[in-house]
């Protein structure tokens, strides 16, 4: 194993017991996947003006009434509202060492339902990043695209991940889209649908929320402002000792973005359960054709620091052997 890299779930679990993480409330045993770990939103989000990044200050100082339209209690749930912009406190806070920093994603079910958030944190010039050394809280920024979201205290949206030294990219490889599945080729949100559940999973009938595509000649034309999931054409699988992140836009494919939620563990795709990549696509400025098997992005290999104790699939995934597939909030099409 590589001495740097991404930390497994046994390191993350000693950073833990080292007090390098530690939060508001105890730990589950499911936060911590094979090469990451589940963050849980606190009791409060403010609803903001506009996306913002605190610079020279702390978050917190930079939450004024210029900022802050108005401060909602979750203890009892609460609707986080399409087209809002919101910023909750993370439960977990991290005391990073000097050697090692940590960079954060969507969990996949929050990309797939179009939840676009992102890690701040104090003193920032960039999200999804913590610098090594750092130490302080955690804030999550929050913005439901399509769907409005039901969340409360301990909801989880996002995953960190910890990286001892700098990126060491090992090997990347491209992906394309399949459009010649049986049934529906891909699926499109429906807007002006009900609010989804974050933690329940089943709960919603797909058909209140998503329509069927289906890819004509191999082909389906991209409305710009529209959400859709697919499915890559090739399976993933990554090695026990590696873990992958998906690069989100690639400008250079065309004119969308491909995916939100970028990193897969190790474990995934591993035979028996070949699962392939879920893809989370928006047009962005002019309607855009796709085609079975173009070109839609990139996943990049890094290594592990050691070998992970459990592998995806053998922690209650509900992705494992995936084909495409929504999220786990949707009852199965059919």
């Amino acid at each position: 194993m590589s001495a740097n890299g991404v930390l497994p779930d046994s390191e993350i679990q000693a950073a833990i017991a080292s007090g390098w993480i530690s939060a508001d409330a105890p730990f589950l045993a499911d936060q911590i996947q094979p090469a990451s770990l589940d963050l849980r939103i606190g009791s409060v989000a403010y609803r903001l003006r506009a996306s913002f990044l605190p610079g020279a200050h702390t978050v917190k100082e930079r939450l004024d009434r210029e900022l802050v339209m108005h401060e909602i209690d979750l203890t009892r749930g609460a609707v986080l509202e399409t087209g809002c912009v919101y910023l909750a406190p993370v439960m977990e806070r991290v005391a990073l060492p000097p050697d090692l920093h940590a960079a954060a994603n969507p969990k996949s079910s929050t990309g797939r339902i179009d939840v676009f958030t992102r890690l701040i944190v104090d003193h920032a010039t960039s999200f999804d990043a913590a610098p090594a050394g750092y130490k302080g809280p955690l804030w999550a920024e929050i913005s439901p695209c399509t769907f409005s979201i039901l969340v409360r205290p301990g909801s989880r949206l996002s995953q960190l991940r910890l990286r001892r030294g700098p990126p060491q990219p090992r090997r990347s490889t491209d992906f394309t889209i399949d459009l010649s599945l049986d049934g529906p080729a891909g699926f499109r949100a429906k807007r002006h649908s009900g609010v989804i559940d974050v933690d329940a999973v089943g709960a919603c009938d797909p058909r209140d929320f998503w329509e069927p595509l289906e890819a004509r000649r191999g082909r389906v034309v991209l409305d710009p402002g529209q959400f859709y999931i697919f499915a890559s054409k090739e399976n993933v699988l990554i090695p026990a000792d590696e873990a992958a992140e998906m690069a989100p836009i690639r400008p250079e494919l065309g004119e969308f973005r491909a995916h939100y939620a970028g990193f897969f563990d190790p474990g995934f795709g591993i035979a028996p359960n070949e699962g392939r990549a879920v893809l989370e696509v928006r047009s962005r400025d002019v309607p855009f054709f796709l085609e079975h098997a173009q070109p839609v992005g990139k996943l990049v290999f890094e290594p592990l620091t050691a070998r992970a104790a459990k592998l995806y699939g053998e922690t209650g995934s509900n992705y494992q052997g995936q084909g495409l597939k929504l999220s786990k909030h949707f009852a199965p099409w059919g």
